[in-house]
């Protein structure tokens, strides 16, 4: 028995998220001996003016309890002083030090290419993500941007394993020619790190050079491995790749824990409409039942999306279609269902 823990969020967060639960929920019931226990709990914008928090302390007590996180989108207000991100908070709670992204040409969705496969893992608790900035002085504001050798080496550790698993290729992404000090500190722990994997080649790319190579040539990459902020901003590129970040999941992993969620934001102006794409949830669900160890319900995930992406009569509007949130969650899950013995 899994104890997960879901979190709709809010904006369209709790749409995707029913989507995605649907599709589990007909995993487990084809999945002999598959057994999920699912603990809804609240986080996001809508909880700022009930309690004060976007992540009341019940939902991080329930949290220690499970396995693993599934997590809607959820606004994150922008105003000085308010709390930041749920997710950033729940990645420093829980030690969750890299954010994985894989982008993946699919059958029957645009791609600028049709054989992208990469994974771009971002360090996940540190560079201006760390969060403290003040203003000195009217109109000038200082952020500072911390780099560790320890957690840069975490994230390689787990860079290099998922890139031993793949085609042997690392990327490191950095600017270390103009942040000399952090950047190296992030560049010199992933190359000490690379003595440890003899097998996997490594190279490096400045982070502007890797905006333009990832249009240009991105069949080229594997895993790409990167600090906080460049890590975000590549992984979107990334997905745009492949077909927008509708169709991009991701993972935040650390030691003991694990949470789940797609890439793209709460989109407040679709609340309700039932019309963004869940299939990056339902992805990051796949993405769980790998990280759980399940490989037979993963893959159960994975091949049901690939066959409604491939046949194209449900789809939502992002991919030229006019299908809703739940005829796509639907369409999915029976996908599942007719693997059934």
């Amino acid at each position: 028995m899994y104890r997960i823990a879901v979190l709709p969020g809010d904006g369209v967060g709790p749409e995707v998220v029913r989507a995605a639960v649907r599709v589990i929920e007909a995993v487990e019931r084809v999945v002999g001996g598959l057994r999920l226990h699912l603990l809804y709990g609240e986080a996001g914008y809508n909880c700022i003016g009930k309690y004060g928090t976007n992540l009341p302390p019940q939902t991080i007590e329930m949290l220690k309890g499970t396995d693993a996180c599934l997590k809607g989108p959820m606004t994150t207000p922008e105003e000085p002083g308010a709390p930041p991100s749920a997710a950033v908070t729940i990645r420093k709670l829980f030690r969750l030090y890299a954010n994985v992204r894989p982008c993946k040409s699919l059958l029957g969705v645009p791609s600028i290419k049709p054989n992208i496969d990469l994974v771009v893992v971002r360090e996940n608790t540190e560079g201006l993500y760390f969060g403290r900035e003040f203003e000195v002085s009217s109109g000038i504001g200082v952020a500072m941007r911390i780099i560790t050798e320890r957690a840069s080496k975490k994230v390689a550790r787990l860079a290099f394993q998922i890139a031993s698993k793949r085609r042997r290729h690392l990327t490191c992404v950095h600017k270390r020619n103009i942040l000399r000090v952090t950047d190296g500190i992030f560049r010199n722990a992933i190359f000490e790190v690379a003595d440890e994997y003899p097998e996997v080649e490594v190279d490096e790319v400045h982070v502007d050079a890797m905006a333009m190579r990832l249009i240009k040539e991105p069949e080229r990459f594997d895993v790409i491995v990167a600090p906080n902020l460049y890590g975000d901003i590549i992984s979107d590129e990334a997905a745009q790749l492949v077909g927008g970040l509708g169709v991009a999941p991701g993972a935040n992993i650390g030691d003991d824990y694990a949470m789940f969620e797609p890439v793209h934001g709460s989109a407040p102006k679709y609340t309700g409409q039932n019309k963004v794409n869940p299939m990056a949830t339902i992805l990051s669900a796949k993405m769980m039942m790998d990280y759980l160890g399940e490989v037979e319900a993963a893959d159960l995930i994975e091949r049901a999306v690939t066959k409604v992406l491939k046949e194209g009569r449900v789809r939502t509007y992002d991919l030229g279609g006019d299908s809703t949130t739940q005829e796509v969650g639907e369409a999915v899950a029976s996908k599942v269902l007719e693997a059934s013995p």
